[in-house]
């Protein structure tokens, strides 16, 4: 594949080819009329994955109506009892009632229309003009749009919830779409994303199922790595209507850090206490725990040096605070009045050979998770 780059990962590089079909339609949605047919022919068509990623995808451009969802199945009993069963137990999962939804690529309003009688408050987006008419002639509020890069914040949100039914495998550029829907949910968005199972075609051997309009076949996995990639989380995930992977995301949170800044105070103000006690402190332990406390507290200026048993380190000062690191023998050219062990998972050891080898009256102190403590 040289012609374009994989639409998730943008590997230009390695591609695997897996299937070349000539005499294919080159779209399912322009069908021709009887005076159309003498110009209308088949294109050939190639199947590659990317190797990087795993993607599945056509090395061709996509139909030039990909933006467009234009349904022939909105009025299927079985669709309906599908999408109300979905959008009943998706209200539940998220706790949605009385907060505002939006379907990406709601064409006439097909699915959408099927909200009513839910308490939530619903919202298409649709960039077909035509389309969207249709669906707010049927008194939904739609929107003229589409989600990717160009969409700025939507006046009618932030919206608390998304869906995307079976419109994600006909994006070029679906990291794009992703971000426009990211932007345009709260904090706590979340969301119901389908795509037609690329497991369930090979599973069927069904080559038949293979369109142009559907430039990207997803699995389980390369699905969720777009999610992921793109900020969202996958809570649940399965096969819904035999053929069709459904993921519930929700955008992923930010860590909570407000205990650590909190244990930052709380471990300072032990050390500075412990810094005030003793004229002479050293540190045994050359790691990446001890320069860091050495370096964002006091213990810098008052620790005398550092104690290590691994030769390569000896000799060396800790980064930041630059204090010397030294052999366990130094202790004897300098004394101290207390040790403060900061090596997590030797300890005892430590404490051991400070209780035979060293003066019987010095303290010792260790870091303790989230707390020092005293030992002697």
């Amino acid at each position: 594949m040289n012609k374009h780059k994989c639409i998730l990962c943008g590997n230009k590089e390695n591609f695997a080819s897996l299937i070349k079909l000539d005499n294919m339609p080159a779209s399912a949605q322009k069908i021709p009329t009887f005076d159309q047919l003498q110009d209308e022919k088949g294109i050939t068509l190639e199947l590659v994955q990317c190797m990087k990623c795993g993607l599945v995808q056509f090395n061709c451009t996509a139909v030039d109506y990909y933006k467009d969802v234009i349904r022939a199945s909105g009025s299927s009993t079985t669709m309906r009892d599908l999408r109300t069963n979905q959008y009943k137990d998706f209200i539940h999962f998220f706790d949605l009632e009385n907060k505002k939804i939006i379907e990406i690529g709601c064409g006439r309003g097909d699915f959408l229309q099927f909200l009513n009688g839910f308490p939530v408050d619903f919202y298409g987006i649709e960039n077909n003009k035509n389309l969207a008419d249709e669906a707010r002639k049927k008194g939904l509020k739609v929107i003229d749009g589409f989600a990717d890069n160009t969409l700025s914040s939507l006046a009618e949100g932030p919206f608390d919830a998304f869906l995307s039914f079976n419109f994600l495998e006909h994006q070029p550029n679906p990291n794009s779409m992703l971000k426009a829907i990211y932007d345009n949910l709260t904090p706590e968005g979340c969301g119901i994303i389908t795509v037609p199972s690329l497991e369930y075609i090979l599973e069927n051997n069904g080559y038949y199922e293979l369109i142009r309009d559907h430039i990207a076949y997803y699995t389980f996995e390369t699905l969720e790595l777009l999610c992921n990639n793109n900020g969202f989380k996958v809570l649940k995930k399965e096969i819904i209507n035999k053929d069709t992977i459904s993921f519930y995301v929700k955008k992923r949170s930010k860590i909570d850090f407000t205990k650590i800044k909190q244990n930052t105070d709380i471990l300072n103000k032990q050390l500075n206490s412990i810094i005030n006690k003793y004229n002479k402190i050293a540190i045994w332990g050359a790691s990446h725990q001890a320069f860091t406390l050495a370096a964002t507290s006091k213990l810098g200026a008052k620790v005398k040096y550092i104690i290590d048993s691994s030769e390569f380190k000896q000799g060396k000062f800790s980064p930041s605070s630059h204090i010397k690191i030294v052999s366990p023998d130094y202790y004897f050219t300098e004394p101290v009045d207390a040790i403060l062990i900061v090596a997590p998972g030797y300890t005892n050891e430590i404490t051991k050979i400070i209780k035979e080898k060293y003066d019987k009256n010095i303290n010792i102190y260790c870091l303790k998770s989230n707390q020092v403590e005293l030992i002697r």
